[in-house]
């Protein structure tokens, strides 16, 4: 269009230029992210090279049979045998089928992209929707979107494995983003966006993630109360509140398969129940209170002087490993750059460059670490000058947020502070590795850094008198602390970790090791130095752009747009330290071979008879063997209670060597028909009972105790012990059967397992099945029968005499149910959402009244 026409148009129709304005500025946003998104993984994603990630490979394993049963059958199973003899699949590879309705829109929603640029593009695209909502322009909506989607620690997740914690964290700016348009007025599209989103973000699966932003989900809803409040608007908070309650309900609703079986089952195990033993010791075990052990929750805790890696990445060594070519390769100290500097000048010894090559990069408080959190040096800067200029309640409530949330990372070194979390916040002790929730201060510090610049650029003419001194204490704090890590890194703590301080005791003064920790020394206060001196340019480059920008050198766009180059600068190459093309492999190499079967693998592999177990020992906590055999062992973080009972008491002894002929008989029970002592050797266990077995006599008690102890003496072969709860489905008396009575199994599937008997005069059914207390259900000729529970934690049954088909199905009621709210649920938000949609399309095509 001719130009004086396009001004005669804008002069008529000005809503409509000023919302094609918006419109144009989204749509380039959306543009710039997607090829930011494909261009950190770039030539990966696009050659479809995947992430051969720990947690992702675990899952492929523990998730093996549900998934072949899956592709046969067209239907996800309830359960599993793959690993601790039998378990559910809600925390495994859960799929409800209301679930297809959200997995098909965000899929959408990612704009079809492949992993992981995807993941990278909607962290990024929810930020910068947030942004947009809270008036910010384009431009700083976009760098705010980098700043959050590249910080570190969101990367270095993507890099192990944990895609749900990452998903949950994508979709809480735009849940926030329909918050923040509910109270500023706009009810039905602020509670449409707070329902889509909240329900993709529940969809995620990652509880702990969505519990510990219910911290800035309510410091929202005060700060806009507070605002609404002192304009004498209450009404309107009133009015929006109740609006994001019922699309919190919505969401809520969407998910209630997950949610509701997630929580019922979670009273089952490790993270949710309590053990009923007297004297439980298995780690990690929840205590008498129902929640988990303080230690276990607080063994990933960030170090207070650790914290300074929100602006300066190495000051703690960096990460103790990398993802590299489908394994994580162990960064050493020999790796530096500074130690092969040292190495060249003839500073180290060939015994000393040799050590080097043992001990991590990384001397911080954790365990280990895939990297640190760094949010960007600039970045940060820029929210201190947020704390300065930006006024009102949002700028308070996200300095609160971000200075709780670091406190409550120190875990164990501010033990006050947890102890009152773990014994009066509701929850809050059902979550460990606590230094997670970091993520809020890495989402409230780009918030109020952003809110900065928009200050900055809505009020240049008042700013440019008065911005010399917010922005030399902003910045010049952040710079001075980097200028003390150039020259005095030592500033930051001691050059060795807690723990390798301990380990190392008085050798550090002693030769030939006193000069190996000197060099030890000098290579960590290095990587420190030259971190700092790299976060002190990028704040210095970010002061004398604003400077310019104040002092009408620059536009406000170009302005913009620099400070936008920077910090992507800034985070992209920072990012690429632990995730980079080095990490990929070929998709068909995972597809074709993710575990390479040992020797002892194939000899097992050649039984075809699928009814059997093998107890791996050297690998009893490894996920791996699940994905070929079904395991005594296996890896999962909420094992069920009365399994890590057994597994404490009597399995675990497989692994230190100290086996009794209990131990034993409890392998036998278990079906364990192989027994792997190392990749090489797999000795069948011609004692193994079988997936069904029939007993003389049953021994009732009283206690967990008694059964546990039970389990000391009792052959399990022809005696079995019980609850005296479970007396009237077992029946008070118990003859020996008689000889030719049988029963076998006749079909397996993981939720629904057949069998037939024959016996003269009934009697009683072992099953080598774990029992769970709801959703299985047997039935004798089609009639439904109690299922006991014996030897602690197998299913039994009381059998009539005769022939006779037994059939297990695993078909929770509550499944069912759940699923049917789900349905109306999500058909109501996507409707609301659709309407919302044809409004704003509505809108964008007439112009406004004048």
């Amino acid at each position: 269009m001719h130009t004086d026409a396009v001004k005669k148009v804008s002069r008529k129709l000005p809503g409509f230029v000023v919302r094609r304005r918006g419109l144009v500025g989204f749509a380039i946003g959306i543009v710039a992210l997607l090829l930011l998104s494909v261009a950190f993984f770039w030539p990966d994603a696009m050659e479809g090279n995947v992430l051969m990630q720990h947690d992702t490979q675990q899952g492929l394993a523990i998730g093996s049979e549900a998934r072949a049963y899956a592709d046969s059958t067209g239907v996800m199973p309830g359960w599993t045998n793959s690993l601790f003899s039998g378990m559910p699949t809600f925390q495994i590879t859960p799929s409800y089928p209301s679930g297809k309705l959200i997995k098909a829109v965000e899929t959408a929603y990612r704009l079809w992209l492949p992993e992981p640029a995807g993941l990278l593009f909607i962290m990024m695209l929810g930020f910068f929707i947030l942004m947009l909502s809270m008036g910010v322009r384009w431009p700083l909506a976009l760098t705010g979107a980098v700043a959050y989607g590249f910080s570190s620690y969101f990367v270095i997740i993507i890099g192990a494995g944990h895609i749900w914690k990452f998903v949950t964290l994508a979709y809480v700016p735009p849940t926030i983003a329909g918050m923040v348009l509910a109270y500023r007025g706009r009810y039905l599209a602020g509670g449409a966006l707070a329902a889509l989103f909240a329900m993709f973000q529940i969809a995620g699966n990652h509880i702990q993630m969505s519990y510990y932003f219910l911290l800035a989900v309510i410091g929202f809803v005060v700060a806009y109360g507070i605002i609404l409040w002192r304009q004498g608007q209450l009404l309107r908070w009133v009015k929006a509140t109740a609006v994001l309650m019922v699309a919190a309900i919505a969401a809520i609703a969407a998910n209630s398969p997950s949610l509701y079986n997630t929580y019922e089952y979670s009273k089952e195990t490790m993270r949710g129940r309590h053990s009923d033993l007297s004297s439980a010791s298995s780690a990690g075990a929840v205590t008498s209170s129902g929640g988990l052990d303080k230690e276990y929750i607080t063994a990933w805790s960030y170090g207070k002087d650790e914290t300074f890696t929100l602006l300066i990445p190495n000051v703690k060594g960096g990460a103790t490993i990398k993802p590299e070519k489908g394994r994580n390769s162990f960064l050493t100290l020999a790796d530096t750059r500074a130690a092969g500097q040292m190495s060249s000048a003839g500073k180290l010894s060939a015994e000393q460059a040799q050590a080097l090559g043992q001990i991590p990069q990384y001397f911080g408080d954790q365990p280990m670490t895939n990297g640190p959190v760094y949010v960007g040096a600039l970045v940060l800067a820029l929210f201190f000058l947020g704390c300065i200029i930006v006024k009102g309640p949002v700028k308070w409530m996200l300095v609160v947020i971000t200075v709780v949330s670091i406190a409550l990372s120190w875990g164990h070194n501010m033990m006050w502070l947890t102890d009152f979390m773990i014994d009066y916040v509701p929850m809050y002790n059902k979550f460990r590795t606590v230094a997670s929730i970091l993520v809020v201060a890495e989402f409230a510090i780009p918030v109020l850094a952003v809110l900065a610049l928009k200050e900055l650029t809505d009020r240049p003419d008042y700013w440019r008198q008065n911005f010399m001194r917010p922005l030399l204490c902003s910045f010049g704090l952040c710079l001075v602390v980097c200028l003390a890590g150039i020259v005095v890194p030592e500033v930051f703590g001691h050059f060795l970790s807690e723990q390798e301080a301990m380990a190392y005791g008085q050798l550090l003064t002693q030769e030939p090791y006193a000069s190996l920790f000197a060099a030890v020394q000098k290579v960590r206060m290095s990587m420190i130095s030259a971190d700092a001196l790299r976060s002190f340019a990028f704040i210095a480059l970010g002061g004398i752009l604003i400077w310019a920008y104040m002092k009408g050198k620059i536009r406000a766009l170009a302005f913009s747009l620099l400070l936008l180059a920077l910090v992507t600068v800034d985070l992209f190459s920072a990012d690429k330290r632990y995730l980079d093309t080095e990490s990929f492999v070929p998709r068909a190499l995972v597809q074709e071979n993710p575990f390479p079967p040992t020797k002892a693998d194939l000899a097992i592999m050649a039984d075809t008879d699928p009814n059997y177990r093998v107890m791996d020992i050297p690998r009893f906590n490894d996920a791996a063997p699940s994905y070929r055999h079904k395991t005594i062992g296996g890896y999962h973080a909420a094992k069920l209670t009365r399994y890590q009972d057994l597994i404490d008491r009597h399995l675990s002894h497989f692994t230190t060597g100290n086996v009794s002929p209990a131990d034993m008989q409890v392998l036998n029970m278990l079906n364990a028909r192989y027994i792997v002592t190392d990749a090489e050797t797999v000795y069948p266990n011609p004692d193994a009972l079988g997936n069904v077995w029939l007993v003389d006599t049953v021994l009732f008690v009283g206690d967990a105790d008694a059964e546990m102890n039970a389990l000391s003496v009792i052959t399990p072969a022809t005696e079995a012990v019980a609850n005296r709860k479970f007396a009237n489905a077992l029946g008070a008396k118990f003859v020996p059967h008689a000889e030719g009575d049988t029963v076998y199994a006749t079909a397996y599937a993981p939720d629904r397992l057949s069998y037939r008997s024959h016996t003269a005069d009934g009697g009683v059914a072992v099953f080598s099945e774990v029992y769970f207390p709801w959703g299985w259900t047997a039935t004798v000729d089609g009639s439904e029968v109690p299922i006991a529970r014996v030897n602690y934690l197998l299913r039994a049954l009381r059998l009539p005499a005769g022939d006779h088909e037994i059939v297990f199905t695993f078909s929770p009621r509550s499944i069912k149910v759940t699923t049917t709210i789900a349905y109306v649920a999500i058909a109501l938000i996507y409707i609301s959402v659709l309407l919302l949609a044809l409004a704003a399309a509505f809108t964008l095509t007439r112009p406004e009244k004048q």
